[in-house]
């Protein structure tokens, strides 16, 4: 086959290319993965739920023979009109910017990359939807170019239709990079098929990347800018088997997560931790936590200062001490309210009367606050408002962490009221509770720490136990990132 005359990527020198120009093919080329399926499926679930992933899935044989027996074009438009066909644009680009990058990021391939990150000027050439990829290449990759298959709209929403010249394979790459670059030939052409072979042959130089999935990705620290915040529901990428599994699982998982509730809900809290270990939860409870204050002492409470992971976060807190412990918090659904099994107070907007209640409330007795600053998959704590730090000198740190293998149990696009039956949802969810040391005198406010210091010291012995690394983006920067807004429609 004529695709043998070009060298593979290994024999590529990176020395000197800094001026030069590299244009690759993403599936199998610039990705591990030759399939794109996973991440239309991701796409599918994300704005369309449960049932555009059933059809995509259904969809997906009539693709795979149009792909191998027809031609590629024909398996792919299969796959865009599935998965994209009524959906608003703005969800698209929304899943493509907070959800697809992560995914992306872990399936680098580190030969290409080695090739691809020596040249300045960088060009990606794929057959993918040029809306779900591009975002990722840009913001994360450094990528100038990107040339992908165009879907058509129609008053805001995506016609699942192709449009002219139709899907970047075989001959229309060719086009596109001649038209794009003109009579000015890349120095380097990346590719996997013997499609990519017109387009390879308009560079100066052609590349071969063999297939080989099982080579480790690229790490996240190796990339121009690495992904901090990531939203979305599902754990793992989906192929077709797992989607299929996902599809299963889901009634189940629903009836599953009610039972859960209806256990924290109906049961003492100090009978709750035995009554959900045979529902598949499993809790983990490390330090050694305060006993409860007698409001008869006239002491406040303790301030129970978690890292945030769901908005189950108090609930489990209160669980692992075996009694409900009010939480303060940003922002929840009214519907997460009512099936709550402890009292939860939202902040305000001014931080006066926040300050009143938050004192009424350690008055009262202990108190738990799980600032929303960070997402629930990535290892960076953010920084929180030190206005706790102010009030009370009665400071313990709480170190949370959750496992989660088909679900994410937070979304900052979604409706933050299915956060709990999400996380519930998966088959064997576990917390592990590490109770610190409490703050002494000597780091409180009192003894003449500023509130600051106070906070940024407790994020810091939380980041430490966790090995997380501790950052200065607040809550803002990240839906800003995920959603397009400073996150104050939430509050």
């Amino acid at each position: 086959m004529a695709i043998k005359t070009f060298p593979t990527v290994e024999k590529c020198a990176t020395i000197g290319r800094e001026k030069q120009t590299v244009v690759a093919d993403m599936d199998g080329s610039l990705l591990r993965g030759q399939s794109s399926f996973p991440y239309f499926a991701l796409v599918a679930f994300e704005v369309g739920g449960i049932l555009r992933l059933l059809f995509l899935l259904l969809a997906s044989p009539l693709a795979g023979i149009l792909y191998y027996l027809v031609s590629e074009s024909a398996g792919i438009q299969v796959l865009i009109f599935a998965t994209f066909c009524g959906m608003k644009i703005s969800d698209i680009e929304s899943v493509a910017r907070a959800v697809l990058p992560k995914f992306y990021a872990t399936d680098l391939h580190p030969e290409s990359w080695r090739v691809f990150s020596a040249c300045r000027e960088r060009c990606v050439l794929t057959a993918n939807p040029r809306i779900m990829v591009e975002a990722f290449l840009k913001d994360f990759l450094g990528t100038c170019l990107v040339l992908g298959t165009e879907v058509g709209t129609y008053k805001g929403r995506a016609t699942g239709l192709v449009l002219k010249p139709g899907v970047l394979v075989g001959n229309n790459k060719a086009v596109a990079l001649r038209k794009a670059f003109g009579e000015t030939q890349p120095e380097i052409g990346l590719g996997d098929r013997h499609t990519d072979i017109p387009f390879m042959e308009l560079c100066k130089e052609g590349y071969i990347v063999p297939p080989k999935p099982e080579v480790e990705a690229v790490t996240n620290d190796k990339l121009p800018k690495p992904i901090v915040f990531h939203d979305g529901r599902l754990v793992q990428k989906p192929t077709p088997l797992k989607a299929l599994l996902i599809i299963l699982w889901i009634p189940i998982g629903f009836a599953l997560a009610c039972l859960r509730i209806a256990a924290s809900l109906l049961l003492p809290m100090q009978l709750v931790y035995y009554a959900i270990w045979p529902l598949g939860i499993r809790i983990t409870v490390k330090g050694n936590p305060p006993p409860p204050v007698k409001k008869s002492s006239g002491q406040f409470g303790v301030l129970f200062i978690c890292s945030h992971r769901t908005l189950l976060d108090p609930i489990f807190l209160s669980i692992a001490l075996g009694r409900p412990i009010p939480a303060v918090t940003y922002s929840i659904s009214r519907f997460s309210e009512i099936i709550s099994p402890i009292k939860t107070v939202r902040l305000s907007r001014d931080r006066a009367t926040d300050a009143s209640m938050i004192k009424k409330l350690l008055e009262e007795g202990d108190l738990a606050i799980c600032p929303e600053g960070t997402t629930c998959r990535e290892p960076f704590l953010l920084r929180f408002s030190a206005m706790f730090a102010e009030l009370t000198d009665h400071l313990v740190p709480v170190a949370m962490v959750n496992r989660m293998s088909m679900f994410h149990g937070t979304t900052a696009r979604g409706w933050k009221g299915m956060d709990p039956f999400y996380f519930l949802m998966n088959p064997s969810p576990a917390y592990e509770v590490t109770f610190l040391d409490k703050l002494p005198f000597e780091l409180t406010s009192s003894s003449g720490k500023s509130s600051h210091e106070v906070a940024n010291y407790i994020q810091k012995v939380i980041g430490t136990t966790l090995s997380y690394e501790c950052t200065s983006f607040t809550r803002k920067d990240k839906y800003r990132v995920l959603v397009g807004n400073d996150g104050t429609e939430f509050i």
